[in-house]
């Protein structure tokens, strides 16, 4: 099975069944099949072939699932990466996947529409054509004739782009066989059917959303409702109008929708599993989010895009005594050990790097094996997390053995940080960490040594940034300093200024 025929499959057992739903239109798994037919005919028209690259760049529209699917028939390989990356961090995408086509949303066209200065990529975009780039509305005219996809399971899939304590993003690969392991563990961990609907707010350029979310609805044949973007209002309206069972969210999203003031004015009893992961929520935190959701279908799921994303669970029941660890075991088609630094196992109560193993794991970091030599090890991934296992078998993560830095459920990465702002004409020096945040479980903080005093370098610093990295990534609070920490050899000691916060 690859993820192209198990569409096909849908679109014959539940013709007239809904696939995609937005507040502007449906379609039945009938149309998504026959769009994603004709899409394909198209780009092999334009001469697409097996192994090219398409780079996605656009919200959680219908668009983006005919696109995936169509790339995935034509035994191509997908790159979705995040709506809000620039265009300076979109290009080193292009450059390091070696993509030759690109897709676009108008809503985003006027950050991609740079990008076409390079003439030897395929541009597409949503609405009308513009210049180099093709309309999206050309593709969906082609021949609706069915495209049969012989992909194996071990032929690659996607490659999602996911920062790297270097500075660089990594293009993590999988699968088809990876994507539908983890699909599978969610569709039986957290049961769905074609009767479920699944609520794709989260971007879908993120593992958990796509491969944990989007791939087990389409196993199923479920309806999946999309939201380009996500608001307290409109989730709690799509749920209950649209009578939603699946939602996964960053925590943020339950914080902030549990303060919306008219919460319990929504009926969201068609919920069955309220799915939060990228950090954990605390017991007061989970009591605020369960009374506001008068719910106690609360699950967090632990996990890393190399892993699939796949790793353990906290299930429902689970949360009234062990809130904030991420369960008591793996989840299904996953292994989990702690070890030491020599690969040993710890014992219960002693901290050690959380380790993974599964089908569902990334095949390799592309064009790096060397990173993916120390990151899979004799079939273990290793997170780079630090845990503990209590008296009672519960896992705990206490800390990163990287620097990543998880906001609102997105990971940033301090290294990339530093790296633009030492490009600021008045910037010596400058070391980036996570500090915490009552919503979006950290913030970033930046840490600065300026060449002269400026009254006004906060504000500068913003600006500098905004047209270079992701607004996700720019710090919200900066410190100016005399110096930052580094050890003799010039390493930067993140930890003495995560220690300084915590005790002021």
């Amino acid at each position: 099975m690859n993820l192209s025929e198990l569409l096909a499959y849908q679109a014959r057992k539940y013709p007239e069944h809904e696939a995609l739903v937005t507040q502007q239109a449906r379609f039945s798994y009938a149309q998504w099949d026959d769009s994603v037919n004709a899409i394909a005919n198209t780009l092999s028209q334009l001469g697409f072939q097996s192994g090219d690259k398409l780079m996605i760049h656009m919200p959680n529209v219908p668009e983006f699932m005919m696109l995936y699917m169509a790339v995935v028939r034509l035994k191509g390989i997908v790159i979705p990466v995040n709506a809000k990356l620039t265009q300076p961090e979109m290009q080193y995408i292009i450059d390091h996947s070696e993509a030759t086509y690109f897709a676009t949303h108008e809503l985003l066209f006027d950050e991609a529409k740079g990008l076409a200065d390079d003439n030897s990529l395929t541009w597409i975009k949503t609405g009308e054509a513009q210049d180099e780039w093709m309309s999206f509305a050309e593709l969906l005219e082609g021949d609706p004739t069915p495209v049969t996809c012989d992909a194996m399971e071990d032929d690659q899939a996607s490659i999602l782009y996911t920062s790297g304590t270097t500075g660089n993003p990594k293009g993590v690969v999988f699968t088809h066989r990876s994507i539908l392991t983890v699909a599978t563990m969610i569709c039986i961990e957290m049961p769905m059917n074609k009767d479920s609907r699944v609520l794709h707010m989260m971007p879908l350029s993120h593992s958990a959303p796509l491969h944990l979310f989007m791939a087990a609805g389409l196993y199923v044949g479920a309806t999946h409702v999309l939201a380009p973007t996500f608001t307290p209002d409109l989730l709690l309206q799509t749920v209950s109008q649209e009578k939603v069972t699946h939602f996964f969210g960053a925590p943020v999203a339950y914080l902030m929708t549990a303060k919306h003031p008219d919460v319990n004015q929504y009926d969201l009893s068609s919920m069955e599993y309220w799915v939060y992961g990228g950090a954990p929520l605390g017991a007061n935190e989970v009591r605020f989010v369960q009374k506001a959701f008068d719910t106690d279908r609360l699950m967090c799921v632990y996990g890393l895009t190399e892993a699939g994303p796949n790793g353990t669970l906290l299930l429902p029941e689970e949360h009234a005594e062990k809130s904030g660890s991420i369960g008591s075991r793996a989840a299904l088609n996953c292994e989990i050990r702690l070890v030491d630094e020599n690969g040993q196992d710890v014992q219960r109560g002693e901290p050690g790097e959380i380790i993974l193993r599964g089908e569902g794991t990334m095949q390799a970091y592309y064009k790096a094996p060397e990173k993916t030599a120390e990151t899979l090890v004799d079939g273990w991934l290793y997170t780079g997390d630090i845990g503990m296992q209590d008296e009672d078998g519960y896992f705990w993560v206490i800390d990163r053995k990287k620097d990543v830095i998880i906001s609102g459920g997105v990971n940033v990465f301090p290294t990339e940080i530093e790296k633009v702002i030492m490009q600021h004409p008045n910037v010596d020096d400058v070391a980036v960490i996570g500090v915490p945040h009552a919503e979006w479980g950290e913030t970033v903080k930046a840490f600065v040594v300026t060449k002269e005093d400026d009254p006004a370098i906060e504000t500068s610093l913003t600006e500098f940034l905004q047209a270079q990295v992701a607004s996700y990534k720019i710090p919200k609070l900066y410190q100016v300093v005399e110096a930052v920490p580094r050890n003799a050899t010039g390493k930067l000691l993140r930890q003495h200024l995560r220690e300084e916060v915590s005790t002021s």
